[in-house]
């Protein structure tokens, strides 16, 4: 099997992220706070991601399911009200969008931003409309899922900030391969999975916030501690996080961060390989979108002649290729794209040279 679905969800994962699950569901339980015994391996993944997420407090990092959760939390802990703005991008996630949605049946203004014709709104565009709209709450991804383009975030957080927003990162497509500087970007709330790019299980996510920001929790119960409490405790991380965590997936998650870095991503290595494979592509024919500077390794085209369903139907039953077809649930992007929807190839570390030569080669023989 080839799997380039990675934008998706990472394979494989090292070796390590398995046998620390596993460690954890073998042995006694108890975190910090519900058992008393052993590590705590929250506090130690919280401590990692710090580092990755660019920030100086980790306990200013809420753990959750999936970045799905922290956005949820993020967009529905502010008090947004009847009348206030929101501004997003038609590059977002469903996780976005839908939450957006609900908002708006409440009366908030919701303002959805074109993409250009590669996927990634221009600084200028966004600017304009901090001005204009003066949002509340100001939302982003910073890489397009759908085709890899990836935003300015350090642009975007100022010009929003500027305009008075509180401002939402979602960092699902770039934690693990491109940098994030939380701080420095002066953001208030970052969003982010740990089964893509860092290499985590899936179950694993989470939302940073600012200590400037004080969100009302999505979810109120159990915490361990200060029982006593009607409410939930103020102090983070405990005021968003309700109920026992997910301490086999934090603990593979954690696993698979030490690992990276004692194997450091050769970013430029991959997307090489991503850029022969969309140019071999482009030469078969297809129609490739190509976002121009920095991108994350994912390719999204059209085959003439046949659709996206068709395409991944044959990669997977005849070639054993993995990617994926439709809409990505990012579905307002694909009129900025001017296509109905796309095949999707989202390449990892793991993929080799002789992998892009095949799927190549697959292609061009399912050419009509």
């Amino acid at each position: 099997m080839i799997y380039m679905n990675n934008a998706a969800t990472s394979y494989p994962k090292p070796d390590c992220v398995a046998e620390a699950v596993t460690d954890v569901l073998n042995r006694e339980p108890g975190d910090s706070y519900r058992g008393g015994h052993g590590q705590d391996t929250f506090a130690m993944l919280r401590g990692e991601l710090a580092d990755l997420l660019g920030v100086s407090q980790p306990e200013q990092i809420a753990l959750g399911p999936n970045a799905s959760w922290g956005l949820n939390t993020g967009i529905f802990g502010l008090p947004l009200k009847s009348g206030d703005c929101v501004v997003a991008t038609k590059a977002e996630h469903n996780s976005v969008l839908r939450p957006l949605y609900r908002l708006r049946q409440r009366g908030v203004r919701v303002i959805l931003l074109d993409t250009d014709e590669t996927g990634r709104v221009k600084p200028e565009l966004w600017a304009e409309a901090m001005r204009k709209y003066r949002p509340a709450l100001a939302v982003f991804t910073h890489a397009s899922n759908v085709t890899g383009a990836v935003n300015d975030a350090e642009a975007f957080c100022r010009a929003a900030k500027d305009a008075g927003a509180r401002v939402l990162v979602d960092a699902s497509q770039t934690l693990g391969f491109i940098p994030v500087k939380a701080e420095n970007w002066n953001a208030d709330m970052v969003a982010f999975t740990g089964h893509k790019y860092l290499l985590g299980p899936q179950g694993t996510g989470g939302l940073w916030v600012s200590p400037e920001v004080k969100l009302e929790p999505l979810l109120t119960g159990g915490t361990g501690i200060h029982s006593d409490m009607d409410t939930m405790p103020e102090e983070m991380p405990l005021h968003l996080e309700a109920g026992t965590g997910n301490e086999p997936s934090c603990a593979g998650l954690l696993a698979a961060i030490r690992w990276q870095k004692d194997n450091p991503l050769k970013r430029s290595e991959i997307l090489s390989r991503a850029d022969r494979l969309s140019g071999a592509l482009e030469r078969l024919g297809a129609k490739v979108i190509l976002p121009q500077g920095e991108r994350t390794p994912v390719i999204s085209f059209l085959l003439p002649g046949i659709t996206p369903e068709e395409t991944g139907y044959i990669l997977r039953e005849s070639c054993d290729i993995v990617c994926r077809t439709g809409l990505h649930c990012a579905p307002k992007i694909f009129p900025c794209l001017g296509v109905p929807q796309t095949v999707r190839l989202s390449l990892s570390r793991f993929n080799t040279d002789d992998e892009v030569n095949e799927v190549i080669e697959a292609v061009e023989a399912i050419i009509p």
